[in-house]
């Protein structure tokens, strides 16, 4: 072949793609991209990316198609359990089989929708004509495994002439979503939910509410350093609301648990899986190692599991988010606390509490059947070292918000741990009495003439109050003050409006 005069200029996700000078593009979709690459040359390839979304990745992916329409061949690779269940490439593949129509994103914005089983998005702002030009232009293939797409790509470098471009460089305007953030605390935060569903709606809010806008090599996110998230009492088949808003649905998670729970041998341009981490990559199975642990020391605050290897560092792509796991059973309840490095919270947050979530039942429900333990589950407990949400889910995840978040406070329950609070008036004081939560013992007795005098006790004595709850003691205490300011002790009664001034 002649040497290529061609070379590809990507607009969009540019540190996500390797380009060469060639003709071929490359959808490797969950497979190594670099697995693909290292057997080619440049010239045998005009772009080699993968494709993880059909929602949000197929887009950008036609963009770039379109401002470099020296390309002439799609090779589309389908390799993996993962390009199953996301259904991105097939996705993809019925944009060129199929082509698209008028509709709407799930957050109501107009956009072309992919003619497919899979739902898939295209940006309004491309025209439909170039579109269709681009489906008219392309070749397509598609194959199942590295060896194919090399051998595929092979045939088609060295059995076809260069050929022209098709169009000149097409370039369409981008509609950029510009979020609203508030100041906070940028390091440390808890967030606990009965439900993974109830803890994701507020995890959003947290992270969209007072996260760092911050640039990465995907692009931009917003980010909160070291988010504990607690999940109290998710079932055992796990929720899902109705209709469904979360991420993923049950045909999803049932594939996502066998990648945490079951070990999976090497395959070249596969990343790994947290089960294969787990369960033979460092020569151990770690999840029986640490059944193991507890049915002999149940009290042992030893049974870790890591993820992490220390060649990690080495690598060249994607080492593990999810790097710590801990276990420990306390009061016959076992806990699990997973760490992760950095955590998408928007698209994978759900399907690794589910995922953590399951593992947790195995290993009680392992541990139930070898000892008299009876154990029962704790909470699930996570800590995202980086908890994020990448800028093309920043309008999906504020439409959940708006729509849902606050559908949790007309059902929640103002239960809080620090225990509840009586207040009363007598002798000119303003008398709080602190009871603990269950039993109603009263541990401390604050007085004062003022709200701010007892508000500061209790706020010096119980650093953790619920928010909500300290709120609704300064609206008591407030309206206590007053009745004293009155000289009529008799107006104020606890959650009821003073009778008169």
């Amino acid at each position: 072949m002649l040497k290529s005069p061609f070379t590809y200029r990507p607009y969009y996700q540019k540190k996500q793609l390797i380009c060469g000078i060639g003709q071929i593009a490359i959808i490797t979709g969950w497979t190594v991209k670099q697995s693909v690459a290292s057997k080619l040359t440049a010239e045998q390839y005009a772009v080699i990316g993968n494709l993880y979304s059909p929602t949000r990745g197929i887009s950008p992916m036609i963009r770039n198609l379109l401002a470099n329409p020296h390309v002439r061949y799609l090779v589309i690779l389908k390799a993996t359990k993962e390009d199953q269940t996301s259904g991105s490439c097939q996705c993809f593949l019925d944009f060129f089989r199929q082509g698209c129509q008028l509709g709407k994103t799930e957050t109501g914005k107009p956009c072309w929708v992919i003619n497919s089983q899979i739902t898939g998005y295209i940006d309004q702002e491309i025209s439909l004509d170039s579109l269709k030009k681009l489906r008219q232009s392309v070749e397509y293939k598609t194959v199942n495994s590295i060896k194919e797409t090399i051998a595929l790509v092979n045939a088609i470098y060295k059995n076809n002439p260069l050929l022209e471009s098709w169009s000149k460089p097409l370039f369409f305007p981008e509609t950029k979503y510009q979020p609203s953030t508030f100041s906070g605390y940028l390091y440390g935060h808890r967030i606990q939910g009965k439900t993974i569903a109830e803890t994701w709606l507020k995890i959003l809010h947290r992270v969209k509410t007072i996260g760092t806008i911050r640039p990465t090599q995907y692009g931009q996110w917003q980010e909160l350093i070291d988010l504990m998230a607690i999940v109290t009492d998710e079932p055992f088949d796990f929720y899902f609301p109705q209709p469904n808003y979360l991420p993923i649905d049950q045909a999803f998670i049932q594939n996502y648990i066998s990648q945490i729970l079951e070990d999976a041998p090497f395959q070249e341009g596969v990343k790994y899986t947290y089960g294969q981490r787990l369960r033979s990559w460092f020569k151990r199975d770690q999840i029986q190692q640490a059944i193991d642990k507890l049915i002999t020391e149940k009290d042992s605050s030893r049974a870790v599991m890591s993820l992490w290897d220390v060649q990690d560092y080495e690598s060249g792509d994607s080492p593990p988010c999810l790097n710590h796991i801990w276990l420990r059973i306390i009061n016959n309840k076992l806990s699990l606390t997973a760490t992760f490095r950095s955590n998408d919270m928007f698209s994978a947050w759900v399907a690794n509490a589910m995922g953590l979530r399951a593992l947790q039942q195995h290993i009680c429900e392992q541990i139930n059947q070898k000892t008299d333990y009876s154990l029962t589950l704790a909470p699930l407990i996570t800590v995202s070292q980086s908890a994020h949400i990448y800028d093309d889910c920043w309008e999906y995840a504020e439409k959940l918000i708006e729509t849902e978040y606050p559908k949790l406070f007309q059902k929640i329950e103002y239960i809080d741990p620090n225990g509840s609070f009586v207040i009363r008036l007598q002798n000119q004081r303003i008398i709080v009495e602190h009871l603990t939560p269950g039993s109603g013992e009263v541990v401390h007795c604050y007085r004062g003439k003022t709200a701010r005098q007892i508000y500061q006790q209790i706020a010096q004595n119980c650093p953790t109050l619920d928010v909500s709850h300290a709120l609704y003691l300064g609206t008591e205490l407030q309206k206590a003050e007053i009745a004293l300011s009155q000289n009529n002790e008799s107006i104020y009664r606890q959650d009821q409006p003073l009778t008169s001034f």
